[in-house]
């Protein structure tokens, strides 16, 4: 009896032990990181500033509250593998304010100024379109407007347009910002004089409705990136415009006193460019002291279907297809602007001033 409980016993301990050391405890499986959102919904999560603007679509639609709104086809996000973007893009031809030919996907501060008392907005974009058709001896074909200055009295003009403009077949376009005058007496003889910062300014055109320009060997590419600051403190607008690989460009005009107050003024650019059009104006003495401003910023389109004979300077002969939105965009008749970061704020003294 003994021996057999004892070979039952060393049998028990020989499974017990077995058992032990062939069996082990599973390993708890690991949760996959949650991966990070890189895309986000609306531009309002983008630019965090979107409450304090109200828009205008390429096809008409105004908008006055963007926080959390969005609109397929003009104004969305994109993400580009790193960064995530607003999106701005409007046709050549669509449904506009009533004082322009010209379509935009372009905000509208809310917020109204004195150029005395001033302001500022900056920007970083890049450009990724502009209109392939268009006709190359007027000025504002191919181009776009990514920042501006307007008046919100008087002749309601426009004492800064900060422009992109790329010819087609061109890798590098131009960046130039345009000072409109604030006309003394009537505005029809208004005109602009163009500054440039990287490539050519305005007045560069074709020879030909077909035949371009040298191509700017300081210019910008479509989807490089450039940033702007509009500081207006105390009258003064200081400009100043930066790209990688670029040198920073500076600019100061006056917005209280002009420089074009009388006829001899008007430099030979202008005068090439406008008279033939029967722009010959003089400006107010204080320019737009007085007179409200607010900012713009977006993608107001340059390029229109109007025919050049009518306005050399200003009617860009691009196709519109009777404004089929779609058919513009199927065929490059639009412009689009991707904006990463955008701010405002009360005008500044800069450093050195």
């Amino acid at each position: 009896m003994k021996s057999s409980l004892s070979f039952l016993l060393i049998i028990t301990l020989f499974f017990t032990l077995n058992s032990c050391s062939t069996s082990t405890k599973e390993a708890p499986v690991a949760k996959a990181p949650k991966k990070a959102k890189t895309t986000v919904d609306y531009p309002s999560d983008v630019i965090p500033i979107m409450d304090e603007f109200k828009i205008l679509l390429g096809d008409g639609t105004r908008k006055d509250d963007l926080v959390n709104y969005k609109a397929k086809d003009f104004f969305y996000t994109a993400y580009d593998g790193k960064t995530n973007w607003v999106v701005y893009k409007t046709p050549n031809s669509g449904i506009t304010s009533k004082t322009s030919s010209n379509t935009r996907t372009e905000l509208h501060h809310k917020k109204e100024w004195l150029p005395q008392t001033g302001s500022k907005l900056t920007g970083t974009l890049k450009v990724m379109h502009v209109s392939t058709s268009g006709d190359a001896r007027v000025s504002a074909a191919y181009s776009v407007v990514v920042g501006q200055i307007h008046s919100g009295e008087g002749h309601k003009n426009e004492p800064l347009k900060i422009f992109y403009k790329k010819f087609p077949g061109h890798k590098k376009g131009s960046i130039f910002w345009n000072y409109e005058i604030n006309t003394k007496g009537g505005n029809k003889k208004r005109w602009d004089h163009s500054n440039p910062v990287y490539g050519h300014d305005f007045s560069v055109v074709g020879s030909s409705p077909t035949t371009y320009p040298a191509e700017p060997k300081d210019g910008i590419e479509l989807g490089e990136e450039f940033s702007y600051e509009i500081n207006v403190y105390k009258g003064i607008m200081y400009l100043t415009f930066s790209s990688p690989g670029h040198k920073t460009v500076k600019y100061t005009k006056s917005l209280m006193k002009s420089a074009f107050a009388t006829a001899a003024n008007m430099p030979q650019q202008t005068k090439d460019l406008f008279l033939p059009i029967g722009r010959d104006g003089v400006e107010r003495e204080n320019a737009y002291a007085g007179e409200l401003q607010f900012f713009k910023q977006g993608a107001y389109n340059q390029t229109n279907g109007k025919a050049p004979e009518t306005n050399i300077v200003w009617s860009g002969g691009a196709d519109i297809y009777d404004g089929d939105i779609s058919k513009q965009y199927a065929n490059g008749d639009y412009t689009e602007v991707w904006f990463k970061e955008a701010t405002t704020g009360p005008g500044t003294l800069p450093k050195g001033e």
